[in-house]
């Protein structure tokens, strides 16, 4: 990617906008509808209830989201103004006008398509001592993905639109000067869309996932479970493009990072935010990839990207939701390098 690489609209992102429900429940109300921690599902006809439920039960948050959405959020607040476009789709109604409000408030511009006969797709983020859940209830614009240098999407958008996120890719091999990058998301979109996500990963430039989805993809290669071979054979998967594959995973510890042009993997370490300090993990990840995307639009090294990436998810598990503080975001590196380099054979 060029040294900076930031302009209008310069970073597009593909998922689906959610308005999220965030609220603390009890084991009981996970297992009454079927749910489970460290998951994120598509709601089933069966739990559909649980969305009013909720509301009339519990004390509930409203937050705008989707993974897409939460990412991009976080990366403008990083950027130059109007660096950032999110697309999807929405319903005509008043929570397509929150979702509008709130993008507005982050400065995040957004290109949505209305559909009049469907509502706009909602999240529920339940919050239990043992780990979060969250279950979606989900329902193309070109001239801005021909101006994007980077465009973004998630496995979630994979699940309901694996065609548009192929065009999208297909559309970056195309234009040497466009990055694709695509978020594994969850271990669901891996064992229920297998064949999508292998499909796509020839295409995709950058894969950032998370301990979480290990499991499932080392099982769909026929791996041993293994975070850092697993990291090693996607960076090595058959790329269409020249360029080499850069692989970006999440641990509650640390970040692994693969590349496509070496046999490693580099580990970093980081310092973990203090349990009193954590409000909610929900949307860490985002805030990850949002950090990261940021820097590197800017030209800048793996290494700063990867810091950047753990510092916006370090504000974020302080807050409740997928939330960021409020105003811009300054970051000054602090020279975080690999604490390991893994060989791999």
């Amino acid at each position: 990617m060029p040294e900076n690489s930031v302009h209008n609209g310069a970073l597009v992102g593909f998922c689906n906008p959610l308005l999220d429900v965030v609220a603390r429940v009890d084991a009981g109300f996970l297992q009454k509808h079927g749910l489970k921690t460290h998951d994120a599902t598509l709601a089933t006809v069966d739990q559909t209830p649980l969305f009013k439920e909720l509301v009339k039960t519990h004390e509930a948050k409203f937050l705008p989201g989707g993974s897409g959405q939460n990412t991009l959020r976080g990366a403008q607040l990083l950027l130059p103004a109007d660096s950032t476009v999110f697309i999807g789709a929405v319903g005509q109604d008043s929570n397509a006008d929150k979702l509008r409000e709130a993008a507005q408030k982050a400065g995040l511009h957004t290109d949505y398509m209305v559909s009049p006969d469907k509502p706009t797709g909602t999240c529920v983020l339940l919050i239990t001592d043992s780990g979060n859940s969250m279950v979606a209830d989900l329902p193309e614009t070109w001239d801005v993905v021909n101006k994007a240098r980077v465009l973004y999407a998630t496995g979630f958008f994979l699940a309901v639109s694996p065609e548009t996120v192929r065009t999208v890719a297909l559309h970056a091999l195309e234009n040497e000067h466009q990055t694709f990058a695509l978020n594994v998301s969850a271990p669901s979109i891996v064992t229920s869309h297998t064949a999508a996500l292998l499909e796509t990963l020839p295409l995709t430039d950058i894969l950032f996932g998370s301990s979480f989805e290990t499991e499932a993809l080392c099982a769909a290669l026929g791996l041993p479970v293994d975070l850092h071979l697993l990291v090693r054979r996607l960076a090595g998967w058959s790329k269409r493009k020249s360029t080499s594959r850069l692989v970006v995973f999440t641990a509650d510890d640390g970040i692994v990072v693969g590349s496509g042009d070496a046999e490693t993997v580099s580990v970093y370490r980081f310092a973990t935010t203090s349990s009193s300090a954590i409000v909610d993990l929900n949307g860490a990840g985002d805030a990850f990839v949002a950090g990261f995307l940021a820097l590197m639009m800017q030209g800048r090294a793996v290494d700063e990207c990867v810091e950047a990436g753990i510092w916006v998810r370090s504000l974020v598990v302080q807050q409740l939701g997928a939330s960021y503080p409020d105003g811009v975001l300054s970051f000054e590196p602090q020279g975080l390098r690999p604490t390991a380099v893994v060989q791999i054979r």
